[in-house]
C-alpha cells in the first residue's frame, strides 16, 4: 500500500496560484497513474487532473488552461499547479494513485489525507 503526503494547501486571493505536492512511498511509483481530486462541502468528489506513467495528462474542463499535474518520478512526487485561481476551486483537494498490475503483483488504490485550498478576497 503506497503512503501519500499532500502539502502545498492554503489561503490564496482570486486570481492567485497555488502548488500542490503529493509525496508516495514505494518503489512502483513511476508505473502508476496519478491524480488530484477535490471534494467541495456538499458536493461529490470530483476528478481534477490525472497523469499516466508515460505523462499522458486529462483535466477537468473547469481547470483547462488553468492548472497543470506534473510528475517527478526520481523524487515519488506529483505537483497540481494551480493558477487563475477562482473562489469555486475552493476544496479539499486529495492525491490518489490508481491501482496497477506489476510483475504479478496487484497495488490497490491509495489516497493522501487531503489538504485544504481555500480561494477568498
Amino acid at each position: 500500500q503506497v503512503q501519500l503526503v499532500e502539502s502545498g494547501g492554503g489561503l490564496v486571493q482570486p486570481g492567485g496560484s497555488l502548488r500542490l505536492s503529493c509525496a508516495a512511498s514505494g518503489s512502483i511509483f513511476s508505473r502508476r497513474t496519478m491524480g488530484w481530486y477535490r471534494q467541495a462541502p456538499g458536493k461529490q468528489r470530483e476528478l481534477v487532473a490525472s497523469i499516466t506513467s508515460s505523462g499522458s495528462t486529462n483535466y477537468a474542463d473547469s481547470v483547462k488552461g488553468r492548472f497543470t499535474i506534473s510528475r517527478d518520478n526520481a523524487k515519488n512526487t506529483v505537483y497540481l499547479q494551480m493558477n487563475s485561481l477562482k473562489p469555486e476551486d475552493t476544496a479539499v483537494y486529495y492525491c490518489n494513485a490508481r491501482p496497477v498490475k506489476y510483475a504479478d503483483i496487484w497495488y490497490a488504490e491509495s489516497w493522501g489525507q487531503g489538504t485544504q485550498v481555500t480561494v477568498s478576497s
